[in-house]
């Protein structure tokens, strides 16, 4: 059975290297999809940075707007599909003009329908801090919650990474990998 995983963790958790050990540790042909897009040379800098890290162990595909369309593409030539990071795709959605909640619904559905990979979600929890100052803000908190909560009823384990430590919120202890993946 394929389970699916949502991974959350405030920035700089070691989220992404725990999902990372999990995609290569479930599967023989991972893939990373990244939503992230390089507007700026900061960005240009932490995107090659992230493929450096990770090397040859991962098909890279791009997608920040359409991820269910993306996610039923990779599916058709690999096994698990990592998804780097949902909070950037919400804010990929929002400056697009886009309906997020809509979006949102369409990922859940897409999950639900996709058996012949593993989708491991990644995404920061931006909900711990303090009631952002501006409205924009916190719409994007808002949205951002309300999609962790609908797509933690979906996928079969999630987890809280914190200080590079995953904790268990749902499903199934994650496997001891002794493999070391910097998350950049």
């Amino acid at each position: 059975m394929t389970r699916h995983v949502l991974v959350l963790g405030g920035a700089r958790s070691g989220k992404t290297g725990f999902a990372e050990r999990l995609a290569l540790h479930g599967g023989v042909k991972p893939a990373y999809l990244a939503t992230a897009e390089a507007l700026d040379g900061e960005m240009r800098d932490r995107v090659a940075s992230h493929k450096a890290v990770r090397g040859e162990r991962f098909a890279t595909i791009e997608e920040p707007l359409k991820l269910p369309d993306a996610l039923i593409r990779a599916s058709k030539d690999h096994d698990v599909i990592l998804v780097d990071c949902l909070t950037l795709w919400i804010t990929n959605l929002l400056l697009a003009n886009e309906d997020v909640s809509s979006a949102v619904s369409e990922l859940g559905a897409t999950l639900i329908q996709l058996k012949r990979a593993k989708v491991i979600l990644v995404s920061n929890e931006v909900g711990l801090g303090i009631v952002p100052d501006n409205a924009m803000a916190r719409t994007f908190r808002d949205l951002a919650g309300a999609a962790h909560q609908r797509l933690a009823e979906i996928c079969d384990d999630v987890y809280f990474v914190v200080a590079g430590l995953p904790m268990t919120l749902k499903g199934e202890p994650p496997e001891q990998n002794p493999t070391h993946i910097h998350e950049a």
